[in-house]
């Protein structure tokens, strides 16, 4: 009788560490971050389709610069879902188009900003020495200054514009964004795999871009998502002071200027923009907490 052979254990196979896998396991269990992420597409959708119905002559419900002597300060009802304003245009109808403008300007500035975030930040860590003392100084002087009221300087003297306001927004931005990268190149230009890019005789564009940089953007994807709130805060605060985006071009945040003087007679058109703004500003900033948590390399398993 031949005796069988022992069984040979096995151990356990291991899936493969997916990283973007990951990534979307834990951003998904934030609940409140994946809520946020619903009100930003939602806003982005919306806004998407009424510029396409825009482009193609059909507005939908109502043209947002139509008046209607007829129509002034009609309150919400099945016909103007949101109510007239006090030349009798459709509110509804400008909050949706104002959408497209408010995002527009919060990530247009946002571009900006990181843009040049990126660049002063990365220079003055890869560098370091008089290089990085003379950003950093540089960017105390700029930190120094209240970032509102320099907005606010810089664009009474120009014209109040809509690309002024985007590219204003930008310039005086960036300082966070710029910080946050310089302390991520101070830390990463020490580790192996930069030494080892040194010594097979890599440049110093090729470090940067393709070794480190890369390495460097998990928090400043979340500042920029933070930088998108702040942005659209920014410019609502310009229009309700009157030098932001000019009518008759409907942002939030004009909208809510508008309705100011009817706060007690039309209550609708102050609290529907202001609640767009709210909501739009919590879901980024909820969107950006869950994008932090879930890029933490800590939270890896």
């Amino acid at each position: 009788m031949i005796a069988e052979a022992p069984a040979i254990a096995t151990a356990p196979s291991r899936e493969a560490y997916r990283p973007f896998t990951a990534f979307v396991s834990r951003f998904k269990q934030n609940r409140l971050a994946v809520g946020g992420t619903f009100v930003i597409g939602s806003f982005f959708l919306l806004s998407f389709v009424f510029w396409l119905f825009s482009v193609q002559g059909f507005q939908w419900p109502y043209d947002p610069s139509a008046t209607e002597v007829s129509a002034q300060l009609l309150p919400p009802s099945m016909e103007h879902w949101l109510g007239t304003d006090q030349l009798g245009r459709d509110v509804f109808s400008r909050m949706m188009h104002g959408a497209r403008v408010s995002l527009m300007v919060g990530f247009v500035a946002v571009g900006i900003s990181l843009t040049i975030g990126i660049l002063v930040g990365a220079i003055a860590g890869f560098f370091g020495g008089w290089v990085d003392n003379l950003l950093m100084r540089f960017v105390d002087v700029v930190i120094s200054f209240p970032t509102f009221f320099l907005i606010l300087t810089v664009v009474a003297l120009l014209n109040p514009s809509f690309w002024n306001v985007m590219i204003v927004i930008g310039l005086t931005g960036w300082t966070g964004t710029a910080r946050f990268v310089r302390a991520e190149f101070l830390s990463i230009k020490e580790r192996d795999y930069v030494q080892s890019a040194r010594a097979l005789g890599a440049g110093g564009r090729r470090i940067i871009f393709r070794h480190m940089l890369p390495n460097a953007l998990s928090p400043v994807l979340v500042s920029a998502t933070l930088g998108v709130a702040g942005a659209i805060l920014t410019e609502a605060g310009l229009s309700f002071l009157g030098f932001g985006v000019q009518p008759p071009t409907a942002t939030w945040g004009n909208i809510l200027t508008e309705g100011r003087l009817y706060i007690f007679d039309a209550w609708w058109l102050t609290v529907f923009p202001g609640l767009a703004i709210l909501t739009t500003v919590l879901a980024f900033n909820l969107f950006g907490e869950g994008l932090r948590d879930a890029l933490d390399p800590r939270l890896k398993g």
